[in-house]
């Protein structure tokens, strides 16, 4: 066998191929987060599949907010931020903050670190502090200190191929 895929496609990532190479990216499966920071404008969330882990020591996390959203400024500027891992009932809320991140009319909320909105429920979250903001691309590289975690168990909210789905643990 020599290694190749027998429907295999291969492109440069180029304008022409733009939509291409948005779908080979949606092929990585990956977690659902909402983060959320406390703006100008009053708490502010966001649906993220940009998060990942960074460092252990010292605890950072990054994600990644894209610099065509309205929401940019205030979590590349945000002083402190919390990550929402959801959990798989949860896509509701993962709809809700892809379409309205000003409206906090929700159960369950509560108030972190640096006055934070914090979301009840989720798998994890972390409260963070900005570490550093790095450019990349479209988008711009968070990285977060990690002060405090909070975590739950249960079934989590996955994305692959624009749709969603459940990991589940057992």
């Amino acid at each position: 066998m020599d290694g190749s895929f027998m429907n295999e496609h291969s492109f440069p990532p180029d304008a022409a191929n733009a939509r291409a190479f948005r779908d080979a990216l949606g092929r990585f499966a990956t977690g659902v987060t909402v983060v959320t920071t406390q703006s100008d404008k009053g708490p502010l969330g966001i649906t993220a599949n940009s998060f990942a882990s960074l460092s252990l020591d010292p605890p950072l996390v990054m994600w990644a907010p894209g610099k065509f959203s309205r929401r940019f400024d205030a979590f590349a500027e945000a002083g402190h931020f919390a990550i929402h891992v959801l959990a798989a009932d949860q896509m509701p809320l993962a709809q809700h903050f892809a379409q309205d991140g000003l409206n906090f009319e929700l159960p369950d909320v509560s108030e972190g670190v640096g006055g934070t909105p914090l979301l009840g429920g989720c798998l994890a979250r972390f409260e963070c502090r900005r570490h550093a903001v790095h450019p990349g691309g479209d988008h711009a590289i968070v990285v977060g200190e990690v002060l405090r975690v909070s975590t739950n168990t249960g079934a989590g909210l996955s994305f692959f191929a624009g749709n969603y789905g459940v990991i589940n643990p057992e």
